[in-house]
């Protein structure tokens, strides 16, 4: 059988399985007025020789406790493949379990029972009832009862509120988007007398209930005023370059004409 194990203090590492192979058969037992089997004894002394220093077993025992201090690279290639295969398992299951959540989630909003629009009387009529309306309108033109659209709207909404409260990103867009089209909503379906005043007292409710949505956010650019960690040195130096001329002979009269000097001739 190959062996794949790495060399232990110059020697082959052998597999459990060739443990096995190279055990000498051992005699044959009588275990309770009964004989024993050859295989059993030749697999129990394979497990034990497994177990000692340098054997198959033990060396993957210390592989396992080693990886527990080193780092991704220096684990060894079983523990990985291992590692990865319970991650992706891990991953797949998740994803099942979300995808039965969002479908049960969803046909509960779509069994949700109908809701009485409301006469539209009060503060909060004057903003919800539009709405209400407006989303009984489309729903007349799409395969989903108004009052899945309602509740979907509703939990938008109340998500949006409660995750922009605790600083998710998400949460914020989609509380941002929730009053966008709610007030467009209203804008289309209050009546044209009072179409103003709704949308205004609508963009009111929002904007006090943005308080705690977007808690903390800031338009504000933040400045890090830190220095740098390293400050380069600049030591400007003028060097001048000063050819002085070789010194004269003794004796060397500086009257004197040059030999390529001749006076002017008329």
């Amino acid at each position: 059988m190959p062996n794949n194990d790495k060399p232990v203090n110059g020697q082959e590492n052998p597999s459990f399985f060739d443990l096995i192979d190279q055990m000498p058969p051992p005699p044959v037992l009588e275990l309770d007025g009964k004989p024993g089997t050859r295989r059993l004894a030749r697999l129990r002394a394979a497990w034990k020789e497994s177990w000692e220093e340098g054997g198959f077993l033990y060396q993957r025992w210390e592989e396992v406790f080693q990886a527990r201090h080193g780092s991704w690279h220096e684990v060894a290639n079983w523990i990985k493949a291992a590692a990865l295969f319970g991650g992706l398992s891990l991953i797949v299951m998740m994803l099942d379990a979300a995808g039965d959540i969002a479908s049960v989630t969803l046909k509960g909003l779509s069994a949700v029972p109908a809701t009485d629009g409301g006469d539209g009387s009060g503060l909060w009529g004057t903003v919800d009832h539009p709405i209400r309306l407006f989303l009984a309108d489309q729903a007349a033109h799409l395969s989903v009862a108004p009052a899945a659209l309602y509740a979907f709207w509703q939990l938008t909404g109340l998500l949006g509120l409660v995750g922009g409260f605790f600083g998710n990103a998400g949460a914020r867009i989609a509380w941002l988007l929730f009053g966008i089209g709610s007030l467009a909503m209203i804008w289309s379906t209050a009546p044209a007398g009072g179409r103003a005043a709704a949308t205004g007292l609508a963009a009111l409710m929002w904007a006090l209930a943005s308080i705690f949505a977007l808690r903390g956010l800031t338009l504000r650019p933040i400045v890090h005023n830190h220095p740098p960690q390293f400050m380069p040195q600049f030591n400007p130096t003028l060097h001048l370059h000063a050819t002085l001329p070789a010194p004269a002979p003794a004796g060397d009269d500086f009257d004197d004409e040059d030999d390529n000097v001749h006076p002017l001739q008329r």
